[in-house]
């Protein structure tokens, strides 16, 4: 593994190489934040209060609901009010929150993280392709406790971004997908990996890739918490990773819901 000693942004030419639909998204995150896009430059205080991973510690499987709008999947999926639906997860019991901030894609944006974090007492999650790391000063500033870093975005520089979020007193979701980005991960010193079902280079699922990566990651001694992501829909899908996993994050499938409360009541274990 290449060492970077800082988190620095992540170049063009490394982008590149990210393949299909991630690689896109992944780009045009990056030209916003070289391009135009307001960069943090205050030095805010650490978090003190770490408390997405804490909220996954509870015992059973807990559920981690997204806000989205969209996906480049499915395209809309609900014009959706963020703030309701964040109240309407917290009051189904949903364990913490994931809210996409990506707005081309996905329909997100900061503001909804700053709104639901004022509103709503669960730990979030700032879901984005962060490719910059002022994304995690960001994050800190509007009320995140926690962001998502991608393997197969950051490659050999998710250790320095890991570790500059740590420092903000973020705590780190790194993403994988394959054995070598879960190596990766490990390396990392990450204290969360999420293992995602979605192949983001071309968007199809997989509900076999969850089991067999967090598996992995048990028999490679990793002892952090273990994510599955993507693709869940009922407490039937649960099945295969209920014990291996100590959290499922779940989007479309609750933003899709008539009534998104109840939706997360019939996932979260009672």
């Amino acid at each position: 593994m290449k060492k970077y000693s800082s988190a620095e942004p992540v170049s063009l030419r490394e982008l590149d190489i990210v393949p299909g639909v991630l690689g896109r998204i992944a780009r045009e995150r990056s030209a916003a934040y070289r391009q135009g896009a307001p960069l943090s430059k205050s030095n805010p205080e650490p978090l003190e209060w770490r408390g997405f991973g804490e909220a996954l510690k509870a015992p059973g499987l807990s559920v981690i609901a997204e806000v989205k709008r969209a996906s480049p999947s499915g395209g809309l999926i609900a014009d959706i009010d963020p703030l309701q639906t964040a109240q309407s997860y917290f009051a189904g019991g949903a364990s913490a929150l994931s809210v996409l901030t990506e707005p081309k894609y996905f329909g997100g944006s900061l503001e909804h993280v700053r709104t639901i974090s004022s509103q709503v007492p669960l730990p979030i999650l700032r879901k984005d392709f962060t490719v910059h790391p002022s994304q995690l000063t960001e994050a800190v500033e509007a009320g995140a406790t926690a962001a998502l870093l991608i393997v197969a975005i950051l490659g050999d520089r998710t250790k320095s971004y890991v570790a500059a979020g740590s420092a903000l007193g973020l705590d780190l979701l790194v993403e994988v997908h394959d054995r070598k980005e879960l190596q990766i991960a490990i390396e990392s010193g990450a204290e969360i990996i999420g293992v995602n079902n979605r192949d983001l280079s071309n968007l199809q699922i997989n509900l076999e890739t969850a089991p067999m990566l967090l598996t992995e990651a048990r028999n490679l001694g990793y002892t952090g918490l273990l994510v599955a992501e993507s693709g869940y829909r009922t407490r039937i899908d649960l099945e295969p990773i209920s014990d291996l996993a100590d959290a499922v994050l779940i989007g479309s499938s609750l933003a899709a819901s008539k009534d998104p409360k109840v939706a997360v009541e019939a996932l979260v274990d009672h």
